[in-house]
């Protein structure tokens, strides 16, 4: 299991029996494959090749595959796996400047360099603190990263697999902390600090300053989810406050770096989403009849979700909304996190990424976005 190792083209297409839409498998192991998180992208090589994190030998590690031949190169050659208190390599970021990524590997925080695949160590976690997401700055400078206090004495736990003491974590008002770690080693500090659970440090692919947290727990009873702050100015607000308990969430960043998308839902058990500005300006929402599952979109004009055994699609234009429509089949068990279905649109909006079981084991696919929106069947 040696990094630079090529694996031969594992693509499989066929044609999705309900849509008719082209729907490609990038991988095909008796093992767990997935994309990055929806919110962390992981094209490089000027969109040319894809990262992917994949179970093989009995062991974690992170691959890119070519987009053109479907040849995958393994990039790192791990004995020991990642944390095995976290969900493989799905917190995996890229440099948006170069091709370079980072992960953690055990408590440690590692820099790859995609091309030559030389690492070098950045930071270690400290041991009281458990980590959640990573995200690099648009200027391809710093790395921003959410650290919650590890209550492991105090609360029995199992997040990755059954969400066992995720009411209790967020009682607990454990530490939370948001690092700016330099992408080229020079220093490490601490931007914000407080008592409650840190989640989904997400940063502006666009504007080198901004980026949101949330505040982690049960939708319905933490003071506010989405949370925006300013690296310049180390000042946090809410976004999209709560209204008549109602409770957004699954925030994400649009394309354009200035605006965000988010979905929740009602009192009344009605389901929402929408799309607003960080200062809380510009605000667009619609009404849905189901949940929508983790939803994404580049500019909102189109939006993909992952609800029930579809991956679906809205479309909006002039702050009219149609839709769902059904883009492909699913069928992902969605039991560990790895092979949730997480869904995102390729940087040209052209395909969907998702990752589902279906087959079994966990594998990367990619769905074509057809040109009219309105060939595909209604949901």
């Amino acid at each position: 299991m040696s990094k630079g190792r090529v694996w031969g083209c594992e693509r499989y297409e066929y044609r999705d029996p309900n849509s008719g839409v082209r729907v490609q498998r990038l991988t095909h192991h008796r093992g767990h494959s997935h994309h990055l998180y929806f919110t962390n992208p992981g094209w490089y090589a000027n969109g040319k090749r894809l990262l992917f994190g994949s179970d093989r030998n009995n062991h974690a590690n992170l691959f890119g595959i070519d987009l053109a031949s479907g040849t995958i190169t393994q990039l790192t050659g791990l004995r020991e796996g990642t944390d095995p208190g976290t969900a493989g390599f799905l917190q995996t970021c890229v440099n948006p400047m170069r091709d370079e990524a980072y992960f953690f590997h055990g408590r440690g925080l590692v820099a790859l360099d995609l091309e030559s695949l030389a690492m070098k160590s950045l930071w270690r976690l400290p041991k009281k603190f458990r980590r959640t997401m990573l995200n690099c700055t648009a200027d391809g400078q710093h790395l921003c990263i959410g650290l919650t206090e590890n209550l492991g004495d105090r609360v029995r736990t199992d997040l990755r697999y059954s969400y066992m003491g995720f009411r209790e974590t967020f009682e607990a008002k454990p530490l939370g902390r948001i690092m700016r770690v330099a992408t080229d080693g020079s220093g490490v500090e601490i931007v914000w600090e407080e008592q409650a659970w840190i989640g989904h440090v997400n940063t502006s692919p666009t504007q080198p300053n901004l980026l949101t947290f949330c505040h982690e727990g049960p939708w319905n009873l933490v003071d506010n989810r989405i949370w925006g702050f300013d690296l310049n100015t180390r000042t946090a607000w809410q976004i999209r406050p709560r209204e008549n308990g109602d409770h957004p969430g699954h925030e994400y960043w649009l394309a354009d770096g200035v605006r965000l998308g988010y979905h929740g839902r009602r009192e009344d058990g009605k389901y929402f989403f929408g799309t607003i500005r960080p200062d809380n300006t510009d605000r667009l929402e619609f009404l849905s009849d189901t949940a929508t599952g983790h939803m994404h979109s580049n500019d909102f004009s189109l939006i993909v979700g992952d609800h029930g055994q579809q991956v679906r699609l809205w479309k909006q234009e002039h702050g009219e909304l149609s839709g769902p429509r059904e883009l492909c089949m699913h069928r992902s068990s969605q039991h560990v996190q790895q092979v949730h279905v997480h869904p995102r649109f390729s940087p040209d909006g052209r395909q969907v990424l998702f990752t589902s079981d279906m087959s079994g084991y966990g594998n990367v696919y990619l769905a074509d976005v057809p040109d009219r929106f309105e060939a595909l069947p209604e949901l």
